[in-house]
């Protein structure tokens, strides 16, 4: 179990320490004697850098650092597993719902990851009534949760935007009745964007992400109508119009993907970026092994190169006065989540759910069409304890791998669905996505550090 993490980026050298998360800026010497398991005794260090470092230098370094390791500051005790262990005890009350309003789309993205909207052919639109009965669902297993979030979502979820109107105002009557507080999000691909639209997201919709794959020739080798057109010229002028009307106290993020085909993603990040826009996501593509678009261990070096380019990007950007927010950069020193979040992740399975235009249950978005997963039916007011409680016990401390790596508390375990699609178990992470975290842990633990360092 590693104690604590060593990286370099752009010459300096980083010491995590894991359990707590504290960070140290330290000296190239300091780095040395560290090991990630423990240090090594005085006298094997003295002769392992003898030509490297000064002897009074390594002796007075070594006794600073056993001091800093006695008082609990290197090398810190992990005080979370006891409630990792017990985290399938007591009740769960679910805080966050996927709403599948429409299981269809307008366009014909290559990697979709839900059959172009149509999740394994289970087609269809989310009626009102189901809609209202999903509310009434999440408020009753919210318990004494009184803040829930509902992110409508597809296919591409304006194809139903009558529907999404009386859902949004039959929740407003009831959070009212019922003391809670809900906050509507969406993700749409931008392609039926118009003035009453945007105005109505707008008022009603607390984040909006706007799906883009960067650069044009980029975006539509992959984001295509079905008739195999390209999406760019139309869905940017909207997109930029949306947020030229976006409320300044409400969110938004434009989101991009990339794969296989164009692993140089700093490029489309930095066209968004030239775009004018300031909140940006490009992920990478979770596809089968056997996808022409999907990412192989092959990219991972230029996929890193790309990540420490937008590092040197953000930090120039930073000190020049005209920064822009990239997703997965997005950390926190000081703090950081609750414990329990930190542990167990989204909370998919057991305080966040998808609810399907037929009213069943899924742990996420991504388990829909997978009768395996299938956790019960709004109508029914079902819901499979056992599912529920086998994803809360898929957490860090029921993945063995996970508890020998270092970034186990920023990333909690992984994705569950990418964990049992590739490896037909959850507890079992998705390598590939592992290593891609770890680099972007290790930068925006950097980033993050140097600014704060210059203020």
């Amino acid at each position: 179990m590693a104690d604590i993490h060593k990286f370099i980026q752009d010459g300096e050298y980083y010491i995590v320490d894991v359990n707590s998360g504290a960070v140290h800026i330290v000296d190239e010497l300091v780095y040395d004697l560290l090991d990630e398991d423990g240090i090594k005794e005085k006298e094997e260090l003295l002769a392992e850098y003898a030509e490297k470092h000064n002897k009074e230098d390594i002796e007075e370094a070594y006794e600073e650092l056993k001091e800093l390791v006695e008082e609990g500051v290197l090398y810190s005790k992990d005080l979370y597993e006891d409630i990792g262990l017990k985290a399938y005890e007591g009740t769960s009350y679910i805080k966050a719902l996927c709403l599948n309003i429409v299981h269809d789309c307008n366009l014909r993205c290559k990697y979709c990851f839900a059959d172009e909207g149509e999740y394994r052919g289970h087609k269809g639109i989310m009626t009102p009534e189901v809609g209202r009965k999903a509310i009434d669902f999440v408020i009753k297993n919210a318990g004494p949760r009184k803040h829930i979030e509902v992110d409508l979502f597809g296919g591409e979820p304006l194809m139903a935007f009558d529907a999404i109107k009386e859902i949004v105002e039959y929740a407003k009557a009831q959070e009212k009745i019922h003391n809670k507080t809900i906050r509507f999000t969406m993700t749409t691909n931008a392609t039926l964007l118009n003035d009453e639209i945007m105005n109505y997201l707008d008022e009603n919709m607390g984040n909006i992400v706007l799906s883009i794959d960067g650069r044009k020739e980029i975006n539509d080798k992959v984001r295509m109508r079905a008739d195999k057109s390209g999406s760019y010229d139309a869905i940017l002028p909207k997109i930029k119009e949306m947020v030229n009307r976006r409320s300044k106290d409400k969110q938004y993020y434009v989101r991009g993907t990339f794969t296989h085909e164009n692993p140089d993603f700093f490029e489309d990040v930095m066209h968004l970026a030239k775009e004018g826009f300031d909140e940006i996501s490009i992920e990478p593509v979770v596809l089968p092994d056997d996808h022409e678009l999907a990412l192989k261990a092959e990219d991972l070096p230029k996929i890193f190169e790309q990540y420490d380019k937008l590092y040197d990007e953000m930090l120039k950007r930073h000190r020049e006065g005209n920064a822009f927010k990239f997703y997965h950069f997005n950390i926190d020193l000081q703090g950081g989540p609750c414990v329990y979040k930190r542990i167990s992740g989204c909370g998919a399975g057991h305080e966040y759910v998808a609810i399907t235009p037929t009213g069943d249950i899924y742990p996420c978005h991504q388990f829909v069409g997978n009768e395996d997963f299938k956790m019960g039916n709004i109508f029914d007011n079902t819901l499979d304890p056992k599912i529920s409680d086998d994803f809360k016990k898929a957490n860090i401390y029921y993945k063995p791998k996970c508890l020998e790596c270092w970034a186990r508390f920023y990333c909690s375990g992984g994705c569950q669905a990418n964990n049992y699609n590739f490896n037909k178990d959850m507890n079992v992470p998705y390598e590939l996505g592992c290593e891609m975290q770890k680099k972007r842990i290790e930068c925006a633990i950097a980033l993050k550090a140097k600014i704060m360092e210059q203020q």
